[in-house]
């Protein structure tokens, strides 16, 4: 098996782990021990998804994402690789980070690009280390609001200074970058994004990665709602993505929200199109899934419905990415790309 076929890098560089040296200053080690011993495992999920990207750097461009994920975070998810990687394993670790990344990149690309040019926001709850407002050039003419808790919005504001002064050309790609601290289970986010400077009558992108089965199921829900509502606004664009039931029921697993059918509840809240795809299908696949044994090939063969693999007796842990939109003027039946 090529290594390319379970996503792993063709060459041999990533044997060895090379950790950037500022990592090490006093500045930057007091702050990643803040993360480890104050920060829970909702928080603390922010720094795994920046190791991802900063491991899977052959095909995610991220000079910011070492810094972010901090030593622990990128030696433990090192490790993992290297072992999947010596076993041959069919999928390696960190891949549903990637693949995760890379569409939701195109999709605000492309989400951006149907809504005709500049004077387009996009919000980013549950934003965590995310670094799209530097290095996506497609946000050169959007506004970008960050929501999260204001200890995660203080320590990467403070990372990413720490990486100005020592880097050059380190800089926002988006028109403007508004940090919002606010938690998006209150009732009061929406106010806090507004007083910030977020018009609810402008065309949004809406992004909810690697947050939404944090939350209680009423939770969720009231999120996604108050996103539905602002269709009846301006044009409006949700990227998410949602795990299925099985997913939440690992041992010891901290996930709640689930749906099984993501493109059934969103139009019942009010958006007008929904497409839905899993990891592996055309828009999610970008190269990385090319091994035939790969666990997520063989849950795409299997119908939806089927929570048990008939094969082997384990559950089908499903991650759907969804697109979801409305606008003021559109009552168009919503449609399912793959089911």
């Amino acid at each position: 098996m090529s290594k390319r076929e379970n996503g792993a890098p063709e060459d041999q560089h990533w044997q060895e782990l090379k950790l950037p040296q500022m990592l090490f200053t006093e500045t930057v080690r007091n702050l990643h021990a803040t993360i480890e011993n104050k920060w829970d495992s909702l928080q603390q999920s922010a720094c795994q998804m920046a190791a991802g990207r900063a491991l899977w750097n052959h095909v995610i461009n991220d000079p910011l994402a070492d810094l972010l994920a901090g030593e622990t975070y990128l030696r433990s998810l090192h490790e993992k690789i290297k072992k999947d990687h010596n076993n041959s394993a069919p999928e390696i670790s960190g891949v549903i980070l990637a693949v995760r990344t890379l569409w939701f990149d195109s999709k605000i690309e492309a989400s951006l690009n149907s809504m005709g040019g500049g004077g387009s926001q996009v919000v980013l709850l549950g934003a965590g280390m995310d670094t799209r407002s530097y290095r996506l050039g497609c946000l050169k003419e959007t506004d970008v609001f960050e929501v999260d808790f204001p200890s995660v919005l203080q320590v990467k504001a403070s990372l990413i200074q720490a990486a100005a002064r020592s880097t050059e050309n380190l800089g926002v790609t988006a028109k403007s970058l508004t940090r919002v601290a606010a938690d998006i289970r209150e009732n009061n986010w929406l106010e806090k994004l507004q007083i910030s400077g977020f018009v609810p009558e402008k065309s949004t992108v809406w992004i909810l990665e690697g947050i939404l089965y944090y939350l209680t199921h009423s939770h969720a829900l009231q999120v996604l709602k108050i996103i539905a509502d602002k269709c009846a606004l301006a044009q409006t664009i949700l990227l998410a993505d949602f795990m299925n039931k099985p997913s939440t029921m690992l041992c010891n697993s901290i996930f709640h929200f689930y749906s099984d059918w993501p493109d059934h509840l969103l139009p019942s809240l009010g958006f007008s199109h929904v497409n839905l795809s899993q990891i592996g299908d055309p828009d999610a696949h970008f190269g990385l899934l090319d091994d035939p044994r790969n666990l997520f090939n063989k849950l795409r063969n299997l119908p939806r419905s089927v929570q048990t693999h008939p094969d082997d007796g384990t559950p089908c842990r499903r991650l759907y990415f969804v697109q979801a939109s409305g606008s003021p003027n559109q009552q168009i039946p919503f449609s399912v790309i793959s089911v």
